[in-house]
């Protein structure tokens, strides 16, 4: 697995409100936070990206930033997993 950190994700043009993502997205709103991208064969690994300006507009400081960020990778590795978050994080 790869961990990834992107200033901000990259969004087709149209209208927001519209704006679907699947399962491999975790978002507040309609603002991605991270995506999980499946591993590709034995040569690509899977990787977590998390973006970077959305995370720290919804942090109110460094504690929380972490926090969040902590709990975006445990709800991503337990989607990659097919498990749910508690089970990765029982103390989440």
């Amino acid at each position: 697995m790869e961990f990834a950190v992107e200033e901000v994700p990259y969004v087709e043009s149209g209208d927001p409100e519209q704006l679907v993502h699947g399962s491999d997205v975790v978002e507040d709103g309609n603002v991605p936070l991270a995506r999980l991208l499946p591993a590709e064969g034995e040569r690509v690994p899977a990787r977590i990206v998390v973006y970077r300006r959305p995370l720290e507009v919804r942090a109110r400081g460094r504690h929380d930033l972490a926090d969040l960020v902590h709990d975006v990778v445990v709800e991503q590795v337990a989607n990659l997993l097919g498990r749910d978050p508690e089970e990765i994080d029982p103390a989440g």
